[in-house]
């Protein structure tokens, strides 16, 4: 039975005992049937939705993999670098191509990413949550399959494409799986989980290069996704379905069994009433039409949302132009150069080159865990500002370090330059759009959102090994711009979510484009508070 708004408890409360500070419900014992008193809510992060989340995430760890494993082998594929191209059992050594058609194979797997980050919504509310990854794995397979059986680069191109549709889809998916299952306080460390899981899968797939970069090896490298998506169909056998799937889908007894086993022995009944109260709301204004994109996009809604649409865009956008992917996609074949390996050193496995790429790697999830921690405590804002600063910073030493010829600077700068963006640019973008606009509009514009982020990635990806043939030692002096114009948009534009609900922050921040942070902007007093009624289009 629904609980009346005034007698739900709070998450904290000050009494005497505690001398005004905040009493912390986790600790209430349970009653007799063994389950706590604490409200499910508020709950922390514990075992079960951890292993839950990380079932899950073996999709992004797979993403990470199918992005990061082209890295290190490139020159033995592409350069046939490892000797003359020799067939064995009908299949090539390599697959030799210009650097031109090199950016387009790996291009082609944002791209694919692009596409099915477009069927994944409707597939996922259709299908389940859990289900949909479990079916998402076939793309991973197939994919595996015609790049570890690739004969032409028409065959590895459509390979890195349908790898592409399954990391899509992954994205998504996981990340919608992983926010239904969250609470107030685990929100923060599951935001970034999926990013954190995707470096590790990048981590991964380089630590294994190493030793299967020479040829035919390179084959095994690319059939391991197949592996990794068996064995998580497997495990997901072992997971609940997202309590707010089961909901929607009236599906009452399974979505309190679930939501149970995810919080353990705590109390669940107020949860599961805002789930109910949730989805009874949203079928009450099914007839109520949605204000379509683009009354979202040109403010033609009750309240205009322009400024925080433009925000979650940009971060989309700046997260793939900051060059970050460039350096995990090319930065065996930039090392090579800038440490002037010839001919005979490159075919001498493990290369200085590949090594200092595996560590480049391994950084990048180090930092996403640093990054994680602090959030919470600085704020997205300040955060932002300071990485992607940092990173033009590295950015410019990568160029006097590649103009004066020195290898370990460029080297130095590069994993630098991972860190520092990993640890704040890289994955804050990912969590904007969810702190910063209400439910009616926040389905299509992450939707837009996606699709510019994956796009913006193809293009980056297509041409970086074009701009390092024109530019050679001045490769990131776009990168250096293209930083700090994020650096200036968090300073000048970007939102402070920190501590701050949806509505919160909708009426700070809501109205057109503008300066709304800096030393020349006047602080807004708050308004009255806003309530999100079904949202009404203007005229």
């Amino acid at each position: 039975m629904p609980v009346a708004s005034g007698s739900v408890p709070s998450f904290t409360s000050t009494t005497s005992a505690t001398n005004g500070k905040p009493k912390d419900y986790d600790m209430a014992e349970g009653d007799e049937r063994g389950l706590s008193h604490t409200d499910s809510r508020y709950a922390r992060m514990n075992r079960a939705l951890f292993l839950f989340a990380a079932t899950a995430a073996v999709s992004s760890i797979n993403y990470g993999w199918i992005i990061g494993s082209i890295n290190i082998p490139a020159l033995v594929i592409e350069e046939c670098a490892g000797g003359p191209m020799t067939w064995t059992n009908g299949f090539p050594s390599c697959i030799p191509m210009s650097s031109t058609l090199w950016g387009l194979v790996v291009g082609l797997t944002p791209l694919g990413a692009w596409a099915g980050s477009l069927l994944s919504g409707i597939a996922a509310d259709r299908f389940g949550r859990k289900r949909m990854l479990m079916y998402n794995n076939a793309f991973f397979v197939a994919g595996a399959l015609l790049a570890c059986l690739t004969t032409s680069i028409v065959q590895l191109a459509a390979g890195r494409f349908v790898s592409g549709i399954g990391c899509g889809i992954a994205a998504n998916v996981v990340s919608t799986y992983c926010s239904e299952m969250s609470t107030v306080r685990s929100r923060g460390f599951l935001g970034g989980f999926q990013q954190l899981m995707i470096l590790v899968g990048v981590f991964l797939s380089q630590v294994v290069s190493i030793g299967l970069s020479k040829a035919p090896l390179w084959r095994a490298l690319f059939s391991i996704s197949a592996a990794i998506a068996i064995v998580q169909t497997l495990l997901l056998l072992l997971i609940p379905e997202s309590p707010k799937f089961l909901t929607s889908a009236g599906r009452l007894d399974e979505a309190r069994a679930s939501l149970q086993r995810i919080r353990g022995g705590m109390d669940i009944s107020l949860e599961l009433d805002d789930l109910l109260t949730t989805v009874e709301s949203g079928r009450q204004n099914e007839h109520i039409p949605q204000p379509t994109m683009w009354q979202v996009l040109t403010g033609k809604t009750e309240i205009d949302l322009r400024h925080l649409v433009f925000c979650a865009l940009f971060l989309m956008l700046s997260q793939q132009w900051s060059g970050a992917k460039g350096v995990m996609f090319y930065s065996t074949e930039i090392l090579s150069d800038r440490f002037h390996l010839t001919a005979d050193e490159v075919k001498e496995i493990p290369t200085i080159a590949q090594l200092l790429t595996l560590g480049i790697g391994g950084i990048g999830a180090v930092a996403v865990i640093i990054g994680m921690n602090i959030l919470d405590k600085v704020g997205r804002r300040s955060v932002l500002i300071v990485s992607s600063f940092a990173t033009s910073i590295c950015a410019a030493l990568i160029v006097v370090g590649s103009a004066l010829d020195i290898g370990p600077m460029v080297a130095t700068s590069m994993y630098l330059f991972n860190l520092v963006f990993q640890a704040g640019a890289g994955f804050i973008p990912y969590l904007c759009a969810s702190e910063m606009l209400p439910y009616y509009a926040l389905g299509s514009i992450s939707g837009l959102a996606t699709s510019i982020n994956c796009l913006t990635l193809f293009v980056v990806s297509f041409i970086f090994p074009i701009l390092d043939k024109s530019l050679k030692a001045y490769l990131f002096v776009p990168f250096i711009v293209t930083n700090f114009i994020t650096c200036l948009f968090g300073v000048f534009l970007m939102p402070e979510a920190k501590g701050k609900s949806v509505l919160e922050v909708v009426d700070e921040y809501k109205g057109p484009i503008r300066f709304v942070a800096g030393p020349f902007v006047r602080r807004k007093t708050p308004s009255s508070p806003i309530t999100f009624s079904p949202p009404k289009v203007l005229d």
